[in-house]
């Protein structure tokens, strides 16, 4: 089987031959790779050896070096060990970006176990099926986060209950001058950094101080993950039911950390910016991993705040920045700006939401960067499309990545359609994962074949420009994308439904001057709570009960929801008559 970079050139497209963007490519890259065939545990290991004393991570100016890294990950493995995690195993992880989460995730691979990361915003109402539906029976949580999860844990069945609980303190790989008031420490940060929360009682298992993981040393077991197993388990929610696990084995990841570094002039000298959460796909593949792989800094950030981030990039000569548009333009905001040196950067890029063209261009009359807007999901394991550095277009998906076959095709047909016309995106690489857990008939609903190859279907419509780049005009998938975070509708109105007051909801998109979209839902009361329940206690009601990015904005009341003949919420009316 040739390689995608030596295919030879064809006048049609569909055969697989050469396409528009080839003509784009980056004359230093290849159009296909081949990464290692090796588990990512691997990548710690040798660049371990190779730069033992170098920094790994920076946390507030804390300094953990790859040899350190190393060797706390393989306690956390030993810890994970003694109490019962084998191979194939799934480990929850639950925290924010910290010098913890990179230690716990490298843990659970060296265990040969399957990491399950969890968004940190969630609550305890959510945070159930994260338990379940993968049957994890260990998990790793921040101090401060560690409390919602045992709430969950109590409310399941004792068969489905957490039998072991670690428990991280950020406080614990900071430097005590953070704390001061001239360290330059967000105020209401340093309640939420520095305290060391006692730990949860679980209702069926045991909690653990994270102490007691990084000072075991009982003997490790062989390490046998290959590409092929199972590593991460990263959920994403969809137009019905609860969220579904992404089965992506080590390859998948690798592929892409491997890639993420290529593609952004990588070298093992980088100094790079880590605030997009390592929780999501992007933060942990070309965050973490491709920073592992390639042996460079990590300067890690657990929020977003614009003066920390300018201080970072300024002290520690950041050179790669992957991030949301949303950022770039807080940054650019602040009345600081003038203070900081962005001088160091080389490389400046990201997704989610589109980068505005002024923004954009004020970038590159300050500083001489191009910012480079990529595209991907869960299921592909972030990039399967990226704007070549070199030669971006703005408010573009970019063109499809190393190794990556995409095309538009008719939605219904599943035909491809001519350059120009609007399509449904689908993706064939290296990259796209195995398939959702235990959720055969999804799996099967999301891949068809073309010309020989399995390609992923999307759900969002695209259309390519001559030159090969593509271009998102809309979606197939019922989403709301918030400053880059992506809710789903449904999962909103189920937690909604919860709500006493609550006989129906429809959630949907509205526009936000700031976030780009934002969530509203139109809410039908029962009879007995109308004019006693106001849109704001149904607002404030969400933020109990839901992660911060899916609370609505917008409530409105209304006495129906338009319905088809068959009784179904006819959502996308509401839709088009909030975006008229």
């Amino acid at each position: 089987m040739q390689a995608a970079g030596h295919i030879a050139p064809s006048t049609s497209p569909a055969a697989g031959g050469a396409r528009p963007h080839h003509a784009h490519w980056p004359k230093r890259l290849p159009h296909a790779i081949h990464p290692p065939q090796t588990s990512l545990w691997f990548n710690l290991e040798v660049s371990a050896r190779r730069y033992p004393d170098k920094p790994a991570t920076v946390f507030f100016d804390q300094v953990l070096s790859y040899a350190e890294l190393q060797q706390g990950a393989e306690h956390v493995a030993a810890w994970l060990h003694r109490q019962g995690v084998r191979a194939g195993d799934r480990v929850v992880l639950f925290m924010q970006n910290s010098p913890q989460f990179v230690l716990a995730y490298y843990g659970i691979l060296r265990a040969n176990a399957v990491v399950v990361p969890v968004n940190p915003m969630n609550k305890a109402d959510e945070l159930g099926h994260y338990l379940t539906d993968p049957e994890a029976r260990v998990a790793i949580a921040a101090a401060d986060l560690a409390p919602e999860l045992a709430k969950a844990d109590a409310a399941l069945p004792e068969d489905q209950r957490l039998r072991h609980l670690l428990v991280a303190h950020y406080r614990d790989l900071m430097p005590e001058t953070a704390f001061d008031q001239a360290a330059g420490l967000p105020p209401a940060w340093r309640d939420w950094l520095g305290t060391r929360h006692p730990l949860p009682t679980l209702a069926s298992g045991q909690a653990h101080d994270w102490a007691e993981a990084v000072a075991c040393t009982d003997p490790l077991p062989p390490h046998t993950a290959g590409p092929d197993d199972l590593a991460t388990l990263p959920y994403t929610s969809g137009t019905t039911g609860l969220p579904k696990g992404c089965m992506h084995p080590h390859r998948t990841l690798m592929h892409n950390a491997v890639g993420s570094t290529l593609w952004s002039n990588g070298t093992a000298e980088n100094v790079s910016l880590l605030v997009v959460p390592m929780f999501h796909i992007t933060g942990m593949v070309v965050g973490m991993h491709g920073s592992v792989y390639n042996g460079s800094t990590m300067v890690v950030m657990p929020r977003w705040d614009r003066e920390l981030a300018g201080r970072l990039i300024s002290r520690w000569q950041v050179t790669h920045w992957v991030n949301i548009p949303t950022m770039i333009i807080d940054l650019l905001a602040s009345p600081n700006f003038a203070s900081y040196d962005l001088s160091s950067l080389i490389f400046i890029g990201g997704g989610g939401a589109a980068m505005p063209q002024a923004v954009a261009q004020k970038l590159l009359e300050l500083y001489g960067l191009r910012y480079s807007e990529g595209y991907g999901l869960t299921e592909t394991a972030a990039p399967s499309h990226n704007n070549p550095p070199d030669r971006p277009k703005q408010q573009c998906l970019g063109i499809p990545y190393i190794s990556t076959d995409a095309r538009v095709v008719d939605p219904i047909t599943l035909a491809e359609l001519p350059q120009g016309e609007s399509g449904e995106i689908v993706v064939h690489g290296p990259e796209v994962f195995d398939g959702y857990w235990r959720r055969p008939e999804a799996t099967a609903d999301v891949f068809f074949e073309l010309d020989g190859k399995r390609f992923f279907r999307t759900g969002d419509l695209g259309r390519v420009d001559e030159d090969g780049y593509f271009f998102i005009t809309d979606r197939l998938k019922r989403m709301i994308n918030a400053s880059g975070f992506k809710v789903w509708p449904a999962e909103v109105e189920a937690l909604m439904f919860k709500h006493p007051a609550i006989a129906e909801a429809c959630v949907i998109g509205t526009k936000d001057p700031y976030r780009g979209e934002t969530v509203k839902a139109v809410v039908v009361l029962r009879a007995d709570a109308r004019g006693q329940v106001t849109e704001q206690q149904i607002s404030d009601w969400c933020h109990e009960h839901m992660a911060a990015y899916k609370v609505p904005r917008v409530v409105q009341f209304v006495d129906a929801l338009p319905k088809s003949g068959s009784g179904k919420v006819m959502w996308r009316l509401l839709q088009e008559a909030e975006a008229a």
